[in-house]
Formats: C-alpha cells, sequence, structure tokens
C-alpha cells in the first residue's frame, strides 16, 4: 500500500480554510460486503488520524464494481449461469437505508469526517450504482443514484432520476458527486455547477491515462476541486471465472495482473494536480483543499454565473422523482353515509 499526500504536518486543530481530503484508492472484497466493510473501516480510520475531514471511495466499493462479468448475457440468450452469477451480485448489494448504511454512518461520525461512498443499492430486484454521503455527525445525509449507466452496466443497473442530484451545504464546502461517465455529460455537470459544487467527488472505475484529461478540464469548468477516486485491482481481487474479460488493453491472465489500475486523483479549481494519480497500488491519496481557490478561480469563469448567457442557452432540470407505479388510494369520509 502507498500513501501520496500533499499536505502540510497535522497539528491536531483543522483550518477554517483548509480542508484535507482523502481518496481512498482499493478494492473491494467481492462477494463478501461484511469483510468490505471491515476494509472501510480500516482506511477510515487511518484517514481520520491524518487529520482528514472527508473520505471519498470508488465507485461501486461496496457490492463491487463487476469488471469482466458478462452475466451470460448476449442478444437473444438466457443462461441458468448468468442468472445465478447475478444471484450473487444482488445479494452483495445493499438496502438504503439499511444496516450498512447505518454502520458507515456510525464509521463517520466515529471518525468525525464526512464520507463519500460508492455502493451499489438495491431496490427490490433492482441495483442501482449509487453514491452515498455521510456527514461527522454520524448522520445518513442522502444518495445520488447514476442517472446513466453505461454500455452493458445498463442490463444489471438500473436509471436514476433528477430526484437524486444533491449538492450539500456543508461547513467545510458544497459537496456533489458525478459517478464514472456521467462526468461526461455536460448537462449533468452545469446541473451541479448550478447547485454551487465545490467539492466534486467522481467515484469512477476509469482508470484511463484519458480519464485525468476529463477531470481536468472539470476541475477547470467548474472551478472547483475535483476527487476521483477509481479501485485498484488485481485478477486475484476477483472471483474465478474463465469466461471473464478484464481488460481492452492487457491479455494478462496472472493472479497479480493488474485490471483495474488506479489513477486516483485531486485537483484543484486552478487545474494544479494536488495529489497523485496513482497507478501503482492500493493506498490514500491525500491533498490539503485551500477553499479560496473557489472565488480566485471564479474571477474569470463562472460558468452559471458572470460567464453564462441564459437569453440563448438555458438548462431545465426536471427533480420529481419518477416512479413506475403510483397508487391513489380513495379517501373514505369520515361520516357514515347510512345515518343520512
Amino acid at each position: 500500500m502507498s500513501t501520496v499526500e500533499n499536505t502540510t504536518p497535522f497539528n491536531g486543530v483543522a483550518s477554517s480554510t483548509i480542508v484535507r481530503a482523502t481518496i481512498v484508492q482499493a478494492s473491494t472484497v467481492y462477494n463478501d460486503t461484511p469483510a468490505t466493510l471491515e476494509k472501510a473501516k480500516k482506511y477510515i480510520v487511518e484517514a481520520a488520524s491524518n487529520g482528514s475531514e472527508l473520505v471519498v471511495f470508488p465507485e461501486a466499493f461496496i457490492g463491487g464494481y463487476p469488471r469482466g462479468f458478462r452475466f451470460g448475457l448476449a442478444v437473444g440468450v438466457f443462461n441458468e449461469e448468468g442468472r445465478d452469477e447475478f444471484r450473487k451480485y444482488h445479494a452483495s448489494a445493499i438496502h438504503v437505508p439499511g444496516p450498512e448504511v447505518e454502520k458507515l454512518a456510525e464509521l463517520a461520525g466515529k471518525n468525525n469526517v464526512y464520507l463519500v461512498m460508492g455502493a451499489i443499492e438495491k431496490d427490490g430486484y433492482t441495483l442501482y450504482c449509487t453514491a452515498l454521503f455521510f456527514s461527522p455527525q454520524g448522520q445518513f445525509l442522502g444518495k445520488h443514484r447514476k442517472l446513466m449507466p453505461t454500455t452493458l452496466e445498463r442490463c444489471i443497473w438500473g436509471q436514476g432520476d433528477g430526484s437524486t442530484i444533491p449538492v450539500y451545504d456543508t461547513p467545510i464546502g458544497k459537496l456533489g458527486a458525478a459517478i464514472c461517465w456521467e462526468n461526461r455529460m455536460p448537462l449533468y455537470r452545469t446541473a451541479l455547477y448550478a447547485k454551487g459544487i465545490e467539492l466534486y467527488c467522481a467515484p469512477t472505475a476509469d482508470g484511463s491515462k484519458e480519464w485525468q484529461s476529463s477531470m481536468l478540464h472539470i476541475a477547470i469548468e467548474g472551478g472547483c476541486f475535483v476527487l476521483s477516486a477509481c479501485q485498484f485491482c488485481l485478477r486475484k481481487d476477483f472471483p474465478d471465472h474463465p469466461d471473464y474479460l478484464f481488460t481492452d488493453w492487457d491479455d494478462n491472465k496472472e493472479h497479480d495482473a493488474i485490471v483495474s489500475q488506479g489513477g486516483s486523483v485531486i485537483i484543484s479549481p486552478m487545474g494544479q494536480v494536488l495529489a497523485g494519480p496513482n497507478f501503482e497500488s492500493e493506498g490514500l491519496i491525500t491533498a490539503d483543499l485551500d477553499l479560496g481557490e473557489v472565488a480566485r478561480a471564479k474571477l474569470y469563469f463562472d460558468v452559471v454565473g458572470h460567464y453564462s448567457k441564459p437569453d440563448v442557452l438555458s438548462l431545465t432540470v426536471n427533480e420529481h422523482p419518477k416512479k413506475p407505479v403510483t397508487f391513489v388510494s380513495k379517501v373514505e369520509k369520515a361520516e357514515d353515509e347510512s345515518n343520512k
């Protein structure tokens, strides 16, 4: 495990303008959610002991990002092996709210940190790729469901709606998230900018070098701090299965082959890389964030303020929940009609 830092020594007192933030770059313990929670606890405690006020985990850390899983899917093909693979994946997902959420809230409270956790949420038998938010007071603040799963993800995850795109106004800054390739959706980014996001968390499964360019652009475009968290995984971290296709850039089938290369990074509103990217190992990526940099960046470019052109270009965001079924119950009169 390695630690990447751009910080000053922690003296036990947090600054009102400097926020210490940590990204956890680590792999899920697949098919073992309790063990994954214990792994998360270890890293949260370590980050908090180093003075971090914000801890961000990768996409789908709880439940697992199913890299290379095929779930027996092909056009017009259905098979028992794929169904059983999904059954196991569903079993690793968590209810929100639920006991695992309570455990994470407790960890955030005990360690006095804001926590952003990537998780696979189950709502009935549909799964969602979700970012969970927790406060240092041990409260579950809420969630963001990924709006648009990418490629084959759409076969195993549902799509979020506008009711879960929060930006939380916290004492350490305005906190929100875009998950993986949602970061390529300019209208979604604009919605977050319009809510005043300052701490832009980007849990992802994209460890490519090209991803770094997107993160740099978003930091400059939004005038915000970007914290991109990606898992670092070896082939041996995944369940053994001969049909897995882990990467499109390396066909190494050795147990120690890297199949998710991390690349977690923290970038300032001025486009300065503060910590990372780490492409080498599991570990913590930590930086001190000067919130004054947000105002400095907005002097020349405020994408939803003085540099917008609403008479020509505007955006409408529908924040109403989209439910497939709505039950309208008959209201019974209190008066007994038979006595009339």
